[in-house]
């Protein structure tokens, strides 16, 4: 789901709605059960021993609640919080100052850690496993190190690529957490979790009808609430039910399986311009007017997931579904889809 659907004057109004329905506490996190009970077993085992926890990896795609789990811990631990990202991270000054600048037992988030420049992991490896860093004063035969002691802290890291991250980095963490795309049941259960906090009055229909179109995402359904509650007040009685909300949906471009403007105008192209493909990622992505990296990043991942997109060695390849999903007929006599399509590296551009 792109962000099309916030508002320009939204603002720090936006901002606010999100933060006020996330969830405090690990009682209160809807849906992840495993990771839930798997963390609850390590922070409250650490607070037993009055140690801080291991140093915990949060990974999954967007929206997930990986932020979310991170303010928890700190919330359950009773101690403060430091939030940054791996791309801020440019230099390892940058990052032993904000080691140094941590409280006994605090929790130190990093938001897509893979992106974390080099030198600076390197020095977090020593801060996560002694608690120490080395800071090097001045450059070549004169450079000398100085050590200076870190506060038992824990690292919570953050990532939609673990795949990225090195292995000493990842085998430094004691606890790994995959989080998964939620049920429609969950999302339901979120929806009227959120619509209470909002004050938005919701019927079960309604919070089904948008439950159904969040592509498994909770930051999607969040924000799908919002927008229907708009056009709830303005163009309907205040309340989010079934009509309302597929009237609301409409008007912002969110078909019935939860695609966007920009996923039907992949899905679109790839059907009506190239008979279906297979086509390479740049050709279908000049063809909708997007980089390469938005098509493969932002609608990708969901489309494949959804069944109607396929990834193949010889480029992308629009499933059946795809094509009755936009109300046409599969061509007859095509050759089925590979078994295993590869659904990571870049395909090449096929031949004319």
């Amino acid at each position: 789901m792109t962000d099309d659907l916030v508002s320009p004057f939204a603002g720090d109004e936006e901002l606010d709605a999100e933060a006020s329905v996330r969830p405090r506490r690990l009682a209160d996190f809807i849906a992840q059960h495993r990771v839930r009970d798997q963390l609850e077993l390590l922070l409250k085992g650490a607070m037993g021993r009055g140690t801080p926890p291991d140093h915990i990896l949060l990974s999954g795609p967007p929206g997930l609640g990986k932020t979310t789990l991170a303010n928890i811990v700190s919330a359950e631990l009773g101690t403060g919080i430091r939030t940054t990202s791996g791309p801020v991270i440019e230099r390892s000054g940058d990052l032993a100052a904000i080691l140094t600048g941590l409280a006994e037992g605090d929790v130190l988030f990093i938001d897509e850690i893979h992106r974390i420049a080099k030198p600076a992991e390197e020095l977090l490896y020593s801060a996560m496993e002694d608690f120490r860093v080395d800071v090097i004063v001045g450059k070549g035969p004169g450079a000398t190190a100085i050590p200076l002691d870190v506060e038992p802290f824990t690292l919570v890291g953050a990532t939609t690529r673990a795949g990225l991250l090195s292995g000493p980095m990842r085998d430094r963490f004691g606890f790994v957490a995959h989080l998964d795309f939620y049920s429609p049941a969950d999302l339901d259960a979120l929806l009227h979790r959120s619509a209470r906090i909002l004050g938005v009055p919701i019927t079960p229909e309604g919070a089904a009808e948008i439950a159904g179109r969040s592509r498994g995402t909770p930051r999607i359904a969040n924000r799908l609430l919002r927008r229907v509650r708009d056009y709830a007040e303005v163009r309907g009685n205040g309340i989010v039910d079934e009509a309302t909300a597929k009237a609301a949906l409409t008007v912002y471009d969110v078909d019935q399986l939860g695609l966007d403007r920009l996923d039907r105008a992949v899905l679109r192209a790839l059907i009506e311009s190239f008979r279906g493909g297979p086509v390479g990622l740049s050709t279908l992505a000049v063809a909708v007017g997007e980089q390469s990296d938005t098509v493969e990043e932002m609608c990708e991942p969901f489309l494949v997931r959804a069944g109607l997109l396929a990834r193949t060695p010889r480029g992308r390849v629009a499933t059946d579904a795809g094509w009755r999903h936009l109300g046409k007929k599969p061509p007859e006599g095509r050759g089925a889809l590979p078994n295993q399509p590869d659904l990571f590296a870049r395909d090449a551009e096929t031949s004319p």
